[in-house]
């Protein structure tokens, strides 16, 4: 059965065929590593995951490819490494921050079943590919040097032979320019130039600049995913900088969230296909939809911002993932209470009907679901319709689940021997308490409930305005 994709830069689903079966590569962006990874940022993980391991189901686990970065270079870092660590040189304190960071990020995504990518390069590690880009693209016109900074110029891109910029948003300069929040500064040619590196500040980390400019400098954001997806996806072929055959300097699909098209992903394209001679950076484009949490923008105003590790305390990784998953990768996803529930259940009652079973094969509806652009709704309703305990094993496996026993899954299920009624008459005791100012009373209450693993939530009544409490389980 054919592998369909839907790609951003053309607008339509079609068969993929990779530049080489042998060697399939695939490029995801990645996080940047200064603190927690938020739910939001899980989704892209889920989705490229789930990917790879179909990419693999069909060429062989050896014969792809997936690299997915790690962004070290950041103001918030620069930040956090000075608060935390301020006796200690920059650089180093940055590498003490971005190392655990790093670290809770890979526990975390590991917890909600993602397999290790193929290779993980961090932007400190190619500094130098990204000063050879830079001055490939100032040899070839598109970039120029302003007070110590290098600015990549998408005029004179598109007054070349050769792509547009543009292409992947498909709008013009001048839409892109009305919608877009650009840096105003007197050295910029024109408004929608962007950097490609920048003179470092005190204070900030900085290394050789491209070009022969003087100062220490930083490169911008875009130009780190170029370069490292040359690096480990170009460059161990015989691509890359040191190849002019542009054959040789396109890989097979690049990935992320639907917010990365413009700027990062359109201007990705440009400085690549800049510096390579090639009218495209990756054949494969895809974009997961974005996320909100019961209805609304996350966000820490609105008190809805969830780490991955948060949730990660009260449900099992595996249930994370369902839930991202019940949702098609391309649509938005409302992240919820309920679909919480609901994804335990389904997933409680197939580690019941799986049991101990090993090494099945995925049920061929399955992977012909799967296989229609990610189409997870409708694998997931296929195995559904399962009868079959050995492919319902496989099947459930290929999409990243059943990796506890189905007694460490069932042992981390929520208590069912609570008394409703028993629990209501505690919770008006404590409100009572609260309202005569027995606040020591009302808070043994609460301790004393959540010993028995209730989690209670204050709130007022939206009409009257009156305290309510309402209860959950702990998960």
């Amino acid at each position: 059965m054919a592998l369909r994709l839907y790609n951003t830069l053309t607008r339509t689903k079609d068969d993929f065929r990779p530049i080489d079966p042998a060697r399939v590569r695939m490029y995801v962006c990645g996080p940047t590593v200064y603190d927690y990874a938020h739910i939001g940022n899980a989704r892209p993980v889920i989705v490229f995951d789930l990917l790879f391991r179909l990419l693999r189901h069909v060429y062989g686990d050896d014969h792809v490819t997936y690299v997915r970065n790690i962004t070290d270079v950041d103001d918030k870092i620069n930040a956090r490494a000075a608060s935390e660590h301020p006796d200690l040189p920059l650089n180093e304190a940055i590498r003490k921050v971005t190392s655990v960071t790093e670290a809770q990020f890979m526990a975390d995504v590991t917890e909600i079943g993602c397999l290790a990518p193929s290779a993980q390069p961090r932007a400190t590690e190619h500094i130098d590919d990204m000063t050879a880009m830079i001055e490939r693209l100032i040899a070839r016109g598109v970039a120029y040097v302003a007070e110590d900074h290098v600015l990549f110029s998408p005029g004179a891109m598109n007054a070349a032979p050769g792509p547009r910029y543009g292409s992947l948003a498909r709008r013009s300069l001048d839409e892109m320019l009305a919608g877009a929040r650009v840096d105003v500064a007197p050295y910029k040619r024109d408004a929608m130039d962007f950097v490609l590196w920048k003179p470092s500040k005190p204070g900030e980390p900085g290394w050789p600049s491209p070009a022969g400019i003087a100062p220490l400098g930083r490169p911008g954001w875009h130009i780190e995913c170029s370069a490292m997806s040359m690096a480990k996806l170009l460059a161990p072929w015989g691509g890359g900088l040191t190849c002019d055959d542009p054959a040789k300097n396109v890989f097979d699909i690049h990935g992320g969230g639907i917010d990365l098209v413009f700027p990062h992903h359109e201007n990705e394209i440009a400085q690549s296909c800049c510096a390579f001679g090639t009218d495209v950076m990756a054949n494969v484009w895809m974009h997961n939809g974005f996320l909100q949490v019961e209805g609304e923008k996350m966000s820490k105003s609105l008190g809805n911002f969830l780490t991955i590790r948060q949730l990660l305390n009260d449900w099992p990784g595996e249930v994370l993932r369902f839930n991202m998953l019940r949702s098609h990768y391309r649509q938005p996803i409302d992240f919820t209470l309920k679909g919480l529930e609901e994804s335990w259940k389904l997933l409680d009652d197939w580690y019941g009907a799986v049991g101990a079973l090993e090494g099945a094969e995925a049920a061929p509806t399955v992977v012909e679901a799967l296989s229609d652009d990610l189409n997870t709704p409708k694998a997931i309703a296929e195995i559904h319709a399962l009868d079959d305990a050995s492919a319902l094993a496989g099947s459930l496996r290929l999409m990243g689940f059943l990796a506890e026993s189905p007694a460490a899954f069932a042992a981390r299920r929520p208590r069912a021997d609570v008394d409703a009624a028993e629990i209501e008459a505690a919770i008006e005791a404590r409100l009572a308490a609260r309202r005569a100012k027995d606040f020591a009373a009302s808070d043994r209450i609460r301790d004393e409930l959540a010993a028995k693993g209730i989690v209670l939530k204050d709130g007022k009544d939206p009409a009257t305005g009156a305290a309510v409490t309402t209860w959950e389980l702990k998960r």
